[in-house]
């Protein structure tokens, strides 16, 4: 007979038969489940398979992570979406289980180190010259969002990961400004695309590692 111990599956993993789980369903089995289910969620229902966004053409989500993939240089498997797009509702504390719709956010990340490396160079290239007024912000709102970014990113980036949108779309910060034109190229796509989603907006998040993603969703819900 033999001595072969079958898979070990938690019973609030098992309670998850759906690639797209109602919102609060996660957040009770992150919260109850342990590590080890938080873990299983961020890899297996917020980084893989078809977003609930293009349920219905899985064949545009493919094209787009290709296209995204070739403009920011990186392998089309290490560009993923999160958030309402990625499981249909939105798990966000503020927001939680808000419907995925056309004003919602269509939110990308992206696993690749040298991709984070090149923003994270962007940023401090640009937070040094905000500091010796060589970069100067166009109005009061502007600048309190820079001096926020100042400090937020930094710490971001500490956690192996960096939000694009922290660096002013400008051509001397090449590649966040090629991020930021890739972001508003692919609205346009979507746009005309049939069968494509709807979305208010597009942005990137780039991870050093798929150990930072982990680290992140884990402290997210701790």
């Amino acid at each position: 007979m033999s001595n072969m111990e079958p898979f070990r599956i938690s019973n609030q993993i098992r309670e998850l038969r759906s690639a797209y789980p109602e919102a609060e369903d996660l957040i009770r089995i992150c919260r109850d489940g342990g590590e080890s289910a938080r873990l299983a969620i961020a890899r297996q229902w917020l980084s893989e398979g078809i977003p609930y966004a293009f349920k219905d053409c899985p064949a545009i989500y493919e094209a787009l992570r290709s296209w995204v993939a070739m403009r920011l240089d990186v392998d089309s498997k290490e560009v993923n979406i999160t958030g309402s797009a990625r499981i249909g509702q939105s798990i966000a504390p503020y927001k939680l289980g808000k419907q995925f719709n056309g004003d919602s956010d269509l939110d990308i990340f992206i696993v690749n180190p040298q991709l984070f490396d090149q923003l994270k160079s962007d940023f401090f290239e640009w937070s040094d010259d905000f500091e010796t007024n060589r970069a100067k912000p166009s109005n009061e709102r502007e600048a309190r969002f820079w001096k926020d970014n100042i400090i937020r990113c930094p710490r971001n980036i500490n956690r192996g990961f960096i939000d694009s949108k922290y660096i002013p779309n400008h051509k001397k910060y090449q590649h966040g400004s090629n991020v930021s034109q890739t972001m508003f190229l692919l609205k346009e796509k979507l746009a005309i695309t049939e069968n494509a989603p709807n979305v208010s907006d597009a942005s990137v998040r780039c991870y050093k590692s798929w150990k930072c993603y982990a680290d992140q969703f884990l402290l997210s819900f701790k």
